[in-house]
């Protein structure tokens, strides 16, 4: 489907677009991160795309470059095979996307993970909340200017936790493992 879907962004979102390009097998759009929404919904809902499967969104970090992050997301047509990369420039100071939760359910946990592990903000997001590290952790640990050695607060386990751990240790932990590789 080489350059058929940027085509087709082209044609229906001509001013949006900012870049795109066909390399190895590998069709990508950047577009205006304010029409991202509307770009995404057009390829999910026409005929010619049927991009009905969200794979992946994730953000890329350029730590030294303006604007400093790029939300990714991967689109894919189980009708039609053919998949797409859409790109969306986010600067650092104004860290913020609009949400496509309302379009793909799965979206709503990996926009989580994306603010959870970047920062950005997805507007109009349901529940954006941390999803990976607890709600105390401050920062976001996949920014490259993320302090490494950075000291979290300690916060005491949750009485369902503690049982949790308990039952662990009390069940599970002092029995041999029984499973495939036992002799």
């Amino acid at each position: 489907m080489a350059k058929k879907l940027i085509d087709f962004v082209k044609k229906h979102f001509g001013d949006e677009v900012l870049d795109a390009h066909s390399r190895l097998g590998n069709d990508t759009v950047v577009v205006e991160r304010h029409r991202v929404s509307d770009i995404i919904e057009r390829l999910r809902d026409d005929d010619a795309t049927q991009m009905n499967m969200l794979r992946a969104i994730t953000c890329v970090d350029y730590l030294h470059r303006e604007p400093r992050f790029e939300v990714v997301y991967i689109l894919y047509s189980i009708a039609k095979k053919h998949m797409l990369t859409v790109r969306v420039v986010v600067p650092e100071d104004d860290c913020n996307v609009p949400t496509i939760e309302h379009l793909y359910g799965c979206a709503a946990w990996m926009e989580r993970e994306v603010w959870d592990m970047y920062g950005v903000t997805f507007e109009g997001h349901s529940d954006l909340r941390r999803v990976l590290l607890y709600e105390e952790f401050e920062g976001h640990p996949l920014r490259k200017d993320y302090a490494k050695q950075a000291s979290q607060p300690r916060l005491e386990l949750l009485g369902k936790e503690r049982d949790s751990v308990e039952e662990f240790n009390r069940y599970v932990k002092d029995k041999p493992s029984e499973g495939s590789r036992q002799g």
